[in-house]
This record gives structure tokens, sequence and C-alpha cells, in this order.
């Protein structure tokens, strides 16, 4: 497996962050993965772009066997498929190769600092080859855009209505403009027309890999696993039938009740169903 170089982007001022002077090589890189979750979910592609000192680039790109399922709601976003990664290798075959790719280098991304970054610091530590990050610097381009584009109500109503809000922090003048900021969106973009769709696009949407909304219990084999502790990876069934006592503790401590409802349905022997995920309506 080789490390490609590949032809770089134009830049406007004939080569790439030539505004700032770089100690040693930058690396960007993002991640796509099966998820959110740092100990259950995996990477399923990675790229790597480093700016030498000289600004001449090494780009690599790989994609990776997760050695779990692609949810379908993650695949809609990456579009990458159970398929395509089938024959793909898995992390630890890259992981030494990443280690090298990164070392005395510094890192870049876009929200690498509260994902990327904690995501393959999970996977390399997983795979037995921990990424240190003492002594490496971290620029992410997020944080300089948040910081220098402001996204309050003020600036929202600045971009949508092409005024100034000079009632701001007033309660009622924060909820005027935010009526017409609302009724500009309407009009600028093709939204739902119904309360019911705006509710829908608006909602973060339910992740269908976990039977109650704490995780404490995620779907595997269309089974209810513990996602934590000493019985983690254990069905509810063969908890009620050997880890009862484990059962009973849970439902007696510091749990959501959703949590603790599915605990008291499965000692009297009622075992969740997992539904078929729905299409999401369009209205």
């Amino acid at each position: 497996m080789s490390i490609g170089q590949q032809e770089s982007l134009p830049f406007a001022d004939d080569e790439p962050l030539s505004a700032i002077e770089l100690g040693r090589p930058l690396v960007f890189f993002d991640l796509e993965t099966t998820g959110l979750d740092l100990q259950m979910d995996r990477i399923v592609q990675f790229a790597f772009l480093r700016i030498n000192l000289d600004r001449s680039q090494d780009e690599w790109k790989e994609m990776i066997n997760p050695g779990i399922p692609i949810p379908p709601e993650a695949a809609r976003v990456h579009h990458i498929t159970d398929e395509m990664v089938a024959d793909k290798p898995f992390l630890k075959d890259f992981a030494p190769l990443i280690r090298d790719f990164l070392a005395d280098c510094d890192l870049s991304g876009f929200n690498i600092i509260r994902f990327d970054i904690p995501f393959l610091q999970a996977e390399m530590k997983r795979n037995g080859y921990p990424l240190d990050l003492k002594g490496m610097k971290i620029v992410d381009a997020q944080v300089i855009y948040h910081k220098n584009e402001p996204r309050d109500l003020t600036a929202a109503y600045r971009f949508y209505c092409g005024g100034d809000h000079v009632e701001a922090h007033d309660a009622m003048g924060d909820v005027r403009v935010t009526l017409q900021i609302l009724d500009a969106q309407l009009k600028k973009y093709k939204l739902s027309k119904t309360l019911a769709g705006l509710h829908a696009y608006c909602m973060p949407r339910p992740d269908h890999r976990f039977v109650t909304s704490d995780k404490k219990f995620a779907w595997k084999n269309d089974q209810a696993v513990l996602t934590f502790g000493k019985h983690k990876g254990k069905s509810l069934p063969y908890l009620v039938e050997h880890e009862r006592d484990y059962l009973i503790w849970m439902q007696n401590g510091d749990f959501a009740e959703e949590t603790k409802n599915l605990i008291a349905d499965a000692l009297n022997g009622i075992f969740p169903r997992r539904e078929s995920d729905n299409a999401e309506s369009n209205d």
C-alpha cells in the first residue's frame, strides 16, 4: 500500500499557505465514518493532504472496511456502502502508515478539534498505534470561521433581511426579528410549507442504531445489546437469563426512565422489536 502524490490545486499566490510560515509539514485531513460514536463507530474513509515545507503536496486517500455494517443514515451522507468496502483493508493495516505519515507534522481541517481528531485518536488506540498529539499544532478552519463570521441573531437578520437589529437582546425585539428571519428563509429556500415538514427539517434525526435515546442499548442482529460496562455487547435476553441482578441494579440506578422501562419489560419477558426505518416525509 503506497501513499500517492497527486497534482495540487491552483492557488491565487501560486503556492498554498504562502501567508504563513510553516515550522514543519501541515497535514489537512478528513474522516468519513459509520456514525458519531467514538466507541461504537468506525472509519470508512480517510483523506490526508500534507503541505511540505517547500509547499509541495502529498495526498493520500483510502476506503476502509470498518468491520461493522454501515448504517443507511451514514451511507446517505457519504455515499459509501457495505458493498464498496467489503474487500478493502481494515484500519489495522493502515494504522502504522498513518502514524508515519503524521509524524513530525501539525494538523489542520474543518471541525477536527471536536470530531476528526478525537475519532482518529480512538481508532488508532484501538488498533495498537496511539496517536500522540504532544507538540502538534492544530488549526481548525471551522473555529476560525465561527470566530470571524458571527452566527448570532443580529448576523442572521443582517444576512436575511438586510438590516441592523437595533433591539438586540430585548426579548420582544428578538422575537420580532426572528419572525422576519423565518419569513425571509421560507422565501429564499425551497422549504416545506407545513409546520410538520419544518419540524422534521429542524429536529435532529433519531439514531436508529440505538434502542434507547440515552444509547445504553443498541441494536445488533435485531436484538438489544448493552453498550457499556462489564457486560458490554451482551444481549438483553442473555442478561435476563444470566445477569438478572445487573439489570435490577440498572433499574434502581441513575438511568433514563426509557431505559428502566425497557429493563422492566425484559424482566417480564417482553423484549423490544426492531422496526424497519421508514422513509422520511418530504412535506
